[in-house]
């Protein structure tokens, strides 16, 4: 695989956009919207409220006017984790929005505890049983340090302290790029927030919001994933466009720890072919670990990608998932295909490689592990196939159309 890539814009900033579309009547603009299922059915739940939803290639304009209704569809709400983006924007402005568990990949415990924290501090009473409740009661401003530096609680909880009166600080806020280009956004909106990018946010509450146009920040998942792709097949990949330089940051350092330079050049981002793919030991010889934390420690999202990639360079190296206990569980799959795979208890695996992997029949279990495994596959001898690859469709565009584009042989079967 080898070309030039350009990364669609981030899903995880695309959905609370969305969400946010409802603290204004007025038109709201996003551009460089990526086309997956994820943001599908987002706009359904939006459409279902009565909020006007236009989508031309990867721009959509809502309007969120005619919105009459605060009852999500359940059947909806079951299908995507961002549904539960909707509770502090709708609760805020509308007063009230019953919705029902959110879904969303199984790769551990999602809390929603930080969520029902956060809106709480603000005045909104969360019931919950069969489904939530959440309702606009004392709505004011409030000092709050949420109880973990969770991303979706972060932007609920920002989402409804713009029309709180007075001033929020919001303490232990997570800072990744998808959370401030929402803020990005909100400020276009009319709202007033200081901070975005760091742990504490200052929000000054307004009475109302406006309509605003946006463009959405490429998605630095999707890059990296694309970079482990051309990495595994031994190719040279250009990354079209800008980065997040923080994301460029952290991304090149867990390359550079599996033993992949990159360099920026005038084009992009560019990631030389046949590198020597040997593992960084840390110092007096000692393996080395990527671990995932609260950013910008190395995204959650990415160690199921580059756990792969770990398994065509020469060495040992220590993977520690720390935020969910079954994202690890895919490794069975690698294992059947050769990789050298020890796994030491539910967050921690250690890969020994280069291992030549070989196909075989293989099931998608969430948006992130069927990424990775469509990178093995990739990387292996023979054929192999991929079911349940509906469930990545949530998370990228046009997967096997833009593979392809860059010289993967890989076809979809319906």
């Amino acid at each position: 695989m080898a070309g030039t890539f350009a990364p669609a814009g981030n899903k995880n900033a695309a959905l609370p956009m969305l969400a946010a579309a409802t603290l204004t009547d007025e038109p709201v603009t996003l551009r460089n919207v990526p086309s997956i299922r994820d943001v599908e059915v987002m706009i359904e739940l939006l459409t279902g409220l009565g909020v006007s939803a236009e989508r031309e290639g990867r721009t959509v304009r809502l309007c969120a006017a005619g919105l009459r209704r605060t009852r999500l569809n359940e059947a909806l709400c079951r299908q995507v984790r961002s549904s539960i983006l909707l509770a502090g924007p709708l609760a805020a402005r509308h007063g009230r929005v019953v919705l029902f568990p959110p879904g969303g990949d199984i790769i551990g415990r999602r809390r929603l505890d930080t969520h029902r924290l956060g809106l709480s501090a603000l005045g909104i009473e969360v019931e919950g049983g069969a489904h939530y409740i959440f309702r606009r009661r004392a709505f004011r401003a409030a000092d709050m340090v949420l109880d973990e530096a969770s991303v979706t609680a972060t932007e609920n909880t920002l989402m409804a302290a713009v029309l709180a009166p007075g001033e929020t600080t919001i303490f232990n806020a997570a800072c990744e790029p998808h959370v401030a280009d929402l803020g990005v956004l909100l400020i276009a909106m009319g709202a007033r927030i200081e901070g975005l990018g760091t742990n504490r946010l200052r929000v000054q509450g307004v009475s109302a919001l406006h309509g605003a146009e946006h463009a959405i920040q490429p998605d630095h998942i999707e890059a990296a994933s694309f970079l482990a792709a051309a990495a595994v097949t031994r190719g040279e990949l250009i990354l079209a466009g800008e980065l997040d330089p923080t994301a460029a940051t952290v991304i090149g350092r867990a390359l550079a720890r599996l033993g992949y330079a990159w360099e920026k050049k005038d084009a992009g981002w560019t990631l030389p072919a046949r590198q020597r793919r040997r593992i960084m030991m840390d110092e007096h010889g000692i393996i080395p670990r990527i671990e995932d934390g609260p950013w910008p420690a190395f995204p959650s999202d990415l160690m199921s990608v580059f756990l792969v990639l770990a398994t065509q360079s020469r060495g040992p190296v220590l993977f520690f998932e720390k935020m969910f206990e079954s994202r690890m569980y895919f490794v069975d799959r690698l294992i059947d295909m050769g990789a050298r795979i020890m796994p030491c208890d539910p967050h921690r695996v250690v890969v020994s490689g280069p291992a030549r992997l070989h196909g075989t029949a293989l099931s998608s279990p969430d948006i992130r592990a069927g990424m990775a495994l469509i990178l093995a596959a990739l990387a292996a001898r023979g054929t192999s196939t991929i079911g349940h690859a509906e469930i990545v469709d949530r998370g990228y565009e046009d997967l096997a159309g833009r593979l392809r584009a860059l010289g993967a042989e890989i076809e979809r079967e319906e």
